[in-house]
């Protein structure tokens, strides 16, 4: 059966409720409905219905005077029920507004929230779920947070993904009662460790406002990443320490405006590829009851839904009022909520045509390119999903940035041994130009990362072999099992010095490797300080110390911290190691645009020469010197990856005419010398990085003096 032919609403900016000082204007657009009553809710529990006119477009309107900020309401959408014709229509479940600015109230999973029966999936269930299902809120508009005073340029970026509850739960100087909110995430400590780590932009997992899914609550858990979302509008309202009724906007603002004083950009992880209603048999909470098929990708019989998330649904962006819906979204976090980047989960899902076929020309992409108000925004790409051909890294272009899984799997290939050879290392460091250098892409396409939400923590990647998921309920049978990590002799913690040394050195190895390297770096929350859950590689049902960040393991993993801040500072001061263009092997030119000898990137061997074909075919070598440069400045950096000391030739004339180590992954009394002349043998202990900072003329006259 062919899918419906929708028509888009002519003002979506419109859609929602809009409150002004005389009452309140509520749109809702649901096409194929053939009544849609608005229902107010008082502090009694009781239902005040008003019903709502159609318009040509599909949009349904009224407006009720007396209604204002705080209000709770609700939707019912009646029409027919033919779920071979994608119609799922029961006016007896009350329906959040997928514009909602705030939502409050919860889900009783035990209640009627199924459109259906328990006995058919299509045979429709006339209990009333008002009781069962959250409640959306009228907000009034307020200022928007305050700016930053000069957003971050995309080579400056250093992300640092965590989540908002979890990252505050335990943090001993955030007063109690605002611990795991946004307020408690805008305190004072918090953001002075962000800046004296090196931080400038926060990745926030989901804080649309999202519920768990039926089957992890029947396990006495939750869903506590926040991948299942129910507002694309509403910030979500139990990470609020002030309440729910529009004060979790207002406080989410605030937290924007306090790491925005600091200059930290706010980015945030959204996803908009599903929804929490999973799939047909799965709860009616908004979107199926307004339209099944007008909202989600489904088979071609319209009866099932098309999955290409892993999560029951996908929401259909090639329908017209549905793009609108996200790029409404986008437009308020931005001009409302003050949001300077987004990160799109299973971002290929987006960008999937009518008959479900990936188009990297999807209007999706379109609509963002051509809006101004989105020009300067971050556009962060998880560029897959599940699907046919879902796999997409490297193809995005020009104005997106996309997570590189092949960094990540590479890294920590290379720090447990498990590559041969350096070539693939450099191609790493260097941006993976063999993904993103084409089409006038530049270096910041590549968002580099070792860890994630999704995964072992930097600790958990050095401490486990095999994931420990036993705590999900799961038989420990969810979660990946290729995590390209290495215990280092012993499954789990161990008080074995030997072992705990070598884990440390490692982590301070790829936390280099990761900072080190051309693109945008992202770090995960904790791992500067020796975050663990305790090799659970898929904790997102923990919402309990497994997953929050212990704040009192920072003495311990003290050195991991200290090179992180080093590293980042060094990043920060030098723009030759975050350079926004992939770098090649053109000649330096002067001030005085003369050539200067050396260029702008050289690689070498352990023998202060460059590296020859053979060397780089060595499926053996363990080693790399990796030298960038500028017309003002230089760095070499030794990568040694190898079991036993190596001495380390530093070259000479044109690269540089002295070295000084600024930076190393030792331990601190390996390196004792730190001014160095070309030529010097630098003995570099077993896997170990040394970064040494070149010094160079910046005019060819300045070389002829010298010589």
């Amino acid at each position: 059966m062919s899918r419906p032919t929708l028509p888009a609403p002519l003002a979506s900016s419109t859609l929602g409720a809009h409150a002004g000082p005389e009452g309140t204007h509520f749109s809702l657009w649901a096409p194929r409905a053939t009544r849609v009553e608005l229902a107010l809710v008082d502090d009694a529990q009781r239902q005040l219905n008003h019903d709502l006119t159609r318009s040509e477009d599909g949009v349904w309107t009224v407006f009720v005077p007396g209604v204002g900020h705080g209000q709770r309401y609700g939707y019912r959408v009646h029409g027919p029920w033919s779920p071979e014709t994608g119609q799922r229509f029961n006016p007896a479940k009350l329906l959040v507004d997928p514009y909602a600015r705030a939502i409050t109230g919860g889900v009783d999973y035990s209640g009627p929230i199924l459109d259906h029966t328990a006995e058919s999936d299509y045979q429709p269930d006339p209990t009333d779920s008002f009781a069962a299902v959250p409640l959306s809120v009228v907000v009034a508009d307020s200022p928007a947070p305050r700016p930053l005073a000069r957003r971050p340029k995309a080579d400056e970026l250093v992300v640092y993904e965590t989540h908002l509850k979890g990252y505050t739960q335990l943090h001993p100087q955030v007063p109690e009662h605002l611990r795991g909110t946004f307020a408690g995430f805008a305190y004072p400590a918090v953001i002075e460790h962000l800046t004296s780590l090196g931080v400038n932009a926060i990745e926030f997992l989901p804080i649309h406002h999202f519920v768990s899914e039926p089957f992890a609550v029947g396990r006495g858990l939750v869903n506590y990443w926040g991948y299942n979302t129910l507002g694309f509008f509403a910030p979500h309202g139990p990470y609020s320490s002030s309440g729910t009724l529009g004060q979790q906007v207002r406080e989410f603002k605030e937290m924007v405006s306090a790491l925005h004083d600091a200059g930290i950009a706010v980015i945030l992880d959204v996803v908009y590829n599903h929804t929490a209603e999973g799939g047909h048999e799965g709860p009616t909470l908004s979107f199926r009851g307004i339209d099944h098929a007008g909202y989600y990708r489904l088979t071609d019989d319209l009866r099932n839904d098309y999955d290409v998330t892993g999560c029951g649904n996908a929401v259909d962006t090639a329908v017209e009022g549905v793009l609108d819906l996200v790029h409404d979204s986008l437009r308020y976090w931005v001009n409302e909520m003050g949001v300077d980047g987004f990160r799109f989960d299973l971002c290929t899902t987006l960008i999937r045509d009518a008959h479900h076929h990936v188009r990297q020309d999807h209007a999706f992409k379109e609509v963002i390119a051509e809006d101004p108000e989105l020009a300067d925004i971050l556009m962060i790409s998880e560029p897959w999903d599940l699907g046919p051909y879902g796999y997409q890294v490297g193809r995005w272009g020009r104005g997106w940035s996309e997570w590189n899984d092949r960094f990540r799997g590479f890294t920590r290939d290379f720090w447990r041994g498990a590559t041969g050879g350096v070539e693939e290392l450099a191609t790493r460091l260097a941006g993976s130009a063999d993904i993103f250098d084409h089409d006038g892409r530049p270096a910041t396409s590549s968002v580099n990362f070792v860890t994630a939400h999704d995964g072992f923590t930097l600790r958990d990647v050095v401490t486990y072999d095999l994931k420990h998921n036993e705590a999900n309920g799961e038989r420990n049978r969810d979660g990946a099992d290729d995590n390209r990590s290495w215990n280092h002799g012993y499954e789990g913690e161990t008080y074995d010095e030997a072992i705990v040394a070598a884990r440390h050195r490692t982590t301070r190895n790829i936390m280099a490797t990761l900072l080190l390297s051309v693109g945008i770096p992202m770090v995960l929350a904790g791992d500067e300080i020796g975050r663990t859950q305790g090799g659970n590689n898929n904790a997102y049902c923990q919402d309990t110390p497994i997953s929050w960040v212990n704040w009192h393991t920072s003495d311990e993993w003290a050195d991991l911290l200290e090179v992180t801040r080093t590293l980042l500072a060094l990043r920060a001061k030098h723009p030759v190691l975050r350079t926004p263009t992939f770098r090649t092997r053109r000649e330096v030119v002067g001030t005085n645009d003369d050539g200067l000898g050396r260029t702008e990137s050289a690689w070498f061997n352990e023998h202060g020469t460059e590296m020859s074909i053979g060397e780089w075919h060595d499926g053996g070598r363990r080693s790399l010197g990796m030298y960038i440069s500028d017309t003002h400045e230089a760095f070499y950096v030794f990568f040694h990856a190898g079991y036993g000391p190596i001495e380390v030739t530093l070259p000479g004339a044109p690269w540089a005419s002295g070295y000084r180590i600024v930076a190393h992954t030792g331990e601190s009394d390996e390196f004792t010398t730190r001014s160095l002349a070309p030529g010097r043998r630098l003995p570099v202990p077993p896997r170990t990085v040394v970064v040494l900072q070149a010094t160079v003329i910046s005019r060819r006259k300045s070389a002829e003096i010298a010589r």
